[in-house]
C-alpha cells in the first residue's frame, strides 16, 4: 500500500508541477513573462493576441538561440509587470521581457546586454500647461508598480506619487483628471500620447537600455540570449522591428 501511495504521489506532482525550461519534443521550452499593458513593446490586439517588439524580438532571439546551437521553443506568460521579477526567482517563469531597465536592488536576478535605448518621460493631459519637468513639482504623479518610472517620479520635488500595476489605469486616471500626470518608457508615453489625445513632456527624467532578465544561476541561458542580442540589434531585422513598432 506505501508503494502505490508513492507511486500515486508521484505521478500527482509530476501532472502538478509547471517546471520552467521544461522539455517540450527533445527541445527546452521557455516560459516567459510579459506585461502586455505596454505598447509597443506587448499588448493585445483586437483578435486578443500579443504584439508588439518585444514579441517579434523573441522570436527573432530563439531562432538565433537555435541556429547556435540551442534547441529551444518558447510561450508568453502574462503577468502584471511588479510579477515577473517574483515570477523569475521562484521559478514560475524562465525569462522576463517586458521593457525593463536596470534595477540595482533586484539582487537575484541576471540582466542581459542591451538591446534597446530608452528613457522615462512625463505624460500629460493634451490642454495642460506643463511643458517642463519642474512643473510637475508638487503635483500628483503616477508611474507604473515595479518600474523605474516609480523612481523617477519621486525625484520630482514634492511630487504626490501613486503606483499601479497596469500603465492602461495610469493614462485613464491621467485622462479623468485623477492625476496630474504619469511617468512611462518614452515609446509607450509617446505611443499614449498618438492614441489618447495626451502630450509628452520632451525633458527625459531618467535615460537607461532596456534588458532582458532572468533568475541568478540560469548562466548558460543567459549566455545563449546574449549572445542571440548582440547578433540580434546588429541586423537589419532589428532596424526593421523598430522602424515597425516606433521604440
Amino acid at each position: 500500500m506505501k508503494k502505490l501511495l508513492s507511486v500515486v504521489l508521484v505521478m500527482l506532482l509530476a501532472v502538478g508541477m509547471t517546471g520552467c525550461g521544461s522539455s517540450s519534443n527533445g527541445k527546452t521550452e521557455l516560459l516567459i513573462g510579459v506585461s502586455p499593458d505596454y505598447p509597443p513593446y506587448e499588448s493585445y490586439n483586437n483578435k486578443k493576441e500579443m504584439v508588439g517588439f518585444d514579441i517579434d524580438m523573441t522570436k527573432e532571439l530563439v531562432k538565433i538561440m537555435n541556429k547556435n546551437g540551442g534547441n529551444y521553443s518558447y510561450k508568453f506568460k502574462a503577468l502584471s509587470f511588479d510579477a515577473i521579477s517574483s515570477s523569475i526567482t521562484s521559478d514560475q517563469v524562465d525569462l522576463g521581457i517586458s521593457g525593463f531597465t536596470y534595477h540595482k536592488d533586484w539582487k537575484n536576478i541576471l540582466w542581459s546586454h542591451a538591446y534597446n535605448t530608452s528613457e522615462q518621460i512625463a505624460l500629460v493631459k493634451g490642454d495642460s500647461t506643463f511643458s517642463k519637468a519642474s512643473d510637475l513639482e508638487g503635483k500628483k504623479i503616477g508611474a507604473q508598480l515595479g518600474a523605474t518610472g516609480v523612481d523617477a517620479a519621486k525625484d520630482i520635488k514634492g511630487a504626490q506619487v501613486t503606483t499601479v500595476k497596469d500603465a492602461k489605469i495610469l493614462v485613464e486616471t491621467l485622462k479623468s483628471g485623477g492625476l496630474d500626470a504619469v511617468v512611462l518608457d518614452g515609446a509607450v508615453a509617446e505611443n499614449y500620447a498618438k492614441n489618447a489625445g495626451l502630450k509628452m513632456i520632451d525633458e527625459p527624467l531618467i535615460k537607461e537600455e532596456n534588458m532582458i532578465i532572468t533568475k541568478k544561476g540560469n548562466d548558460k541561458l543567459m549566455k545563449d540570449v546574449n549572445k542571440a542580442v548582440d547578433e540580434f540589434v546588429k541586423s537589419d531585422k532589428y532596424n526593421e522591428l523598430k522602424t515597425k513598432w516606433g521604440c
